[in-house]
């Protein structure tokens, strides 16, 4: 059986943690088998944030590919080279930065890494809907408000709702 802490703590208001409502539990005769925490999308966005297209050319080796510069927050611009129809300057999109894991629906995951793309450096992802669990849809990226802001996390954005959920065996 699956116990929601938020709904627990809804039914019994306390301060107590995830770990200590286990022991609790544990103490009262439940076996909590397993502890885990829950995003109402995703892994929670992990490793997405708020970027802005502050420069998009033509990459010199590809046709359809395009060379974009991110503002992603902080000091540095990103390089990422860019797929996809409808990225453009002063855009704000979604961007997976080096060490991000995309899970798409029937696809394997992978991690995004530094790469060279036909010759240019890309050191992120600007995301489609899909490729960040936003939704479907391949169509295109994912372009955010234009009043979003720059280097907030893409959990914080979007409103991801968290949670932990324990798992309770019944003991004999």
């Amino acid at each position: 059986m699956k116990i929601s802490i938020d709904w627990l703590k809804s039914i019994l208001p306390t301060e107590a943690s995830a770990d200590e409502i286990s022991d609790l539990l544990s103490v009262s005769g439940l076996e909590v088998e397993h502890i885990e925490p829950w995003f109402s999308v995703g892994d929670g966005l992990k490793g997405f944030v708020v970027g802005e297209v502050m420069s998009c050319v033509p990459h010199p080796n590809a046709d359809r590919l395009r060379v974009t510069t991110v503002n992603v927050g902080g000091d540095a611009l990103l390089p990422i080279v860019c797929g996809a129809p409808n990225v453009a300057e002063g855009q704000k999109v979604l961007v997976a930065l080096v060490g991000t894991e995309i899970q798409m629906p029937g696809k394997e995951s992978f991690v995004i890494g530094k790469a060279k793309i036909r010759g240019e450096i890309s050191e992120g992802m600007i995301c489609a809907e899909d490729e960040c669990g936003a939704g479907n849809s391949h169509d295109g990226i994912l372009v955010l408000r234009s009043d979003a802001q720059v280097g907030m996390p893409a959990s914080d954005y979007f409103g991801v709702a968290t949670d932990v959920v324990l798992e309770i065996g019944l003991t004999a």
